[in-house]
């Protein structure tokens, strides 16, 4: 990473996550807003931290999740005894999922969201409950690529040049 991709990085508010230029690490994550944050009105403040960190949005929606998706979207955590309630609770109003692209998206993305106790993480910031973390963040690539097809159609998913794409990542 070039310097001005240090200072840039430097500069951010928020947990630090060296984003390097390769372009095989340019990748897609999803992020859902829960309901919490939806009737709390955070979204703006979760945006702008994906927007100042240089990431793109390539697409987003409102949605009330339904069971089924919800239920597909956590399979693997079907067995946890806090799995009814997760359910119930996702289902319980408006999400807005969304999907974000950048170099390194997906570790960004999971440093920017931390956990409830961490101060200048999302969560850390936002939640008030463990129970109430405000965003689901994909934990890998793969897990990326299978939950972005869980919420959108590839013809939902918008290609665009960023113009400041040089500017951010010093390329």
């Amino acid at each position: 990473m070039g310097s001005l991709g240090r200072c840039l990085a430097r500069s951010l508010p928020g947990p630090r996550c060296y984003c390097s230029a390769p372009a095989a690490l340019q990748e897609r994550t999803l992020l859902v807003a829960k309901p919490d944050a939806v009737q709390r009105r955070l979204l703006g403040d979760i945006i702008q931290r994906f927007e100042r960190r240089g990431f793109q949005l390539v697409a987003m929606k409102l949605l009330q999740a339904d069971r089924s998706l919800v239920e597909q979207h956590y399979e693997q955590l079907r067995l946890k005894p806090f799995y009814p309630a997760l359910v119930a609770y996702m289902t319980s109003g408006p999400v807005v999922a969304m999907v974000w692209e950048g170099y390194n998206v997906v570790r960004c993305t999971r440093a920017m969201v931390g956990d409830s106790s961490a101060v200048g993480t999302i969560r850390g910031d936002l939640s008030v409950h463990i129970t109430r973390n405000v965003v689901h963040a994909s934990d890998s690539a793969e897990a990326a690529q299978r939950e972005i097809g869980f919420w959108f159609r590839r013809d939902e998913l918008v290609a665009w040049d960023s113009s400041d794409r040089d500017n951010i990542y010093g390329l």
